[in-house]
């Protein structure tokens, strides 16, 4: 389930601040690359597919294990599990799918994650899958680069100076691997991809009470367009990954709703 979080307050009635089972879809795919996918409460009904042929795993983990982020003495939302699919034999082509459903209330699990093969099943065929579910507060296989730890968003555009445009921030913040290893003198640098829009306003600085980095940047959505643009965004150095990789969807509002909230 995830009905508010830091990324995403559409249901944004309740006193606090976050409720939510899981935070976001992890995988690791079959080239070994860490994904990490915020989740979200959508508008609409939301479905992603995530191609890949022999994963090593994937799961809806909670990982944001801190309880004043959600003030709940009574579900602990921060000791919710997270569950992880360890894959034990070669599962093919297919794809992880994600579906997020749009939801009002906590009660109702809005979340699904699952495999999807990539040819059609026939009837009688005998399909072999082997895998091991972990309960878990972390996944039972380490991550050597740094990862996500926060996911923000809020209206783009520099502060103190007139918007003439409508934007969306989008605020990473990552954690461990190499990060609190690197000097001064070494250049951490965003790489950023948006599938529509224009990119501006990039930045990557050290954020060091919590030993990592955070990279910030601007979407400018084509037009009036409300198509969903999907985003990827890893630190690197030299040309080597020092962090997961994020992913994010976001949809742009309806023209008549891109307020430029906070202009002087």
């Amino acid at each position: 389930m995830y009905m508010i979080g830091e990324n995403n307050r559409r249901t944004n009635w309740d006193w606090r601040p976050e409720i939510h089972d899981s935070d976001g879809l992890a995988m690791l795919t079959g080239q070994g690359e860490w994904i990490w996918r915020p989740i979200a409460n959508p508008q609409q009904l939301r479905f992603n597919a995530y191609a890949d042929t022999n994963p090593k795993g994937f799961g809806l983990l909670q990982r944001d294990r801190n309880f004043d982020h959600y003030q709940d003495d009574g579900a602990f939302y921060d000791k919710r599990p997270s569950l992880w699919v360890e894959l034990t034999n070669n599962w093919g082509d297919g794809s992880v799918h994600l579906v997020e459903i749009p939801t009002q209330d906590e009660t109702f699990d809005n979340i699904v994650a699952f495999w999807n093969p990539a040819h059609p099943i026939e009837a009688g065929q005998e399909l072999l899958y082997s895998y091991t579910l972990y309960w878990s507060s972390k996944p039972p296989v380490s991550l050597e680069l740094a990862h996500v730890t926060d996911t923000f968003t809020g209206l783009g555009g520099i502060v103190g100076q007139k918007r003439k445009y409508y934007s969306r921030r989008f605020v990473v913040d990552f954690k461990g691997g190499k990060l609190p290893m690197l000097g001064e003198s070494i250049k951490v640098k965003p790489v950023i991809k948006a599938s529509a829009g224009r990119i501006e306003i990039t930045s990557a600085r050290p954020q060091h009470h919590i030993g990592g980095y955070r990279a910030m940047f601007d979407v400018v959505p084509p037009g009036e367009s409300e198509i969903p643009i999907n985003l990827r965004l890893y630190l690197e150095s030299d040309g080597q990954p020092l962090t997961e990789t994020w992913m994010y969807q976001w949809t742009p509002p309806p023209a008549g709703q891109r307020e430029l909230s906070g202009c002087p």
